[in-house]
């Protein structure tokens, strides 16, 4: 079903789970989707894993993954070693690390065959867009995070009508550690897991 929707906000949340883990995350209502949840990190828990997970009343429940030592330093999932998926169907992703612009550097992915890229706008703001088809001129969802501490938000906008897993999507990165696809956010990144690395090898 593709829907026109009005723009809505996600305010940021932070929470304790059932099991006592310190929880963060988004929540927002859309008019068109109803209520829509991200949070980080989302169980079942586990060593050297980390997840990000979204749910809502009118869209997809979906997941960001992310496997490896680095998870144990960081509070949300990066873009590095991870697996996304919309109920039970893994989204294909891929990325080009060396590109030296926001849109080369972009996240490729595809579900069902439609054909998605995420792309940074800056370090706080960033587009989803699903490709145009045969019979489908595609849509553009645009999230801009803002505010500090606990006023932190998150505006969400789409040109075009958009399917509820575009809802989805864009929700979802909120969650996700996006710096890499910025080239200085990338600069930023490497430095921290050498950082990281040291710290671990010498403590």
């Amino acid at each position: 079903m593709h829907t026109t929707i009005s723009p809505f906000t996600l305010a940021s949340w932070k929470g304790t789970s059932p099991v006592g883990r310190k929880q963060s995350g988004w929540q927002g209502t859309s008019p068109e989707f109803g209520d829509i949840r991200v949070v980080y990190p989302a169980g079942p828990y586990a060593r050297e894993k980390i997840v990000t997970a979204v749910e809502g009343a009118l869209i997809p429940t979906a997941t960001f993954e992310t496997r490896g030592i680095h998870t144990d330093v960081v509070f949300m999932p990066t873009l590095n070693r991870a697996t996304l998926r919309v109920g039970d169907e893994v989204v294909r992703m891929s990325r080009n690390r060396w590109a030296q612009t926001h849109r080369g550097r972009s996240l490729r992915m595809t579900y069902l065959g439609d054909a998605y890229t995420l792309t940074a706008i800056n370090r706080w703001a960033y587009t989803l867009s699903r490709h145009p088809g045969a019979e489908d001129p595609g849509a553009v969802v645009t999230v801009r995070q803002s505010g500090r501490g606990s006023g932190k938000k998150a505006t969400v906008q789409a040109v075009g009508r958009v399917l509820p897993v575009d809802v989805c999507l864009a929700a979802l990165f909120c969650g996700v550690n996006r710096s890499v696809l910025t080239k200085l956010g990338a600069v930023r990144a490497g430095f921290s897991r050498i950082i990281t690395f040291w710290l671990n090898l010498l403590g």
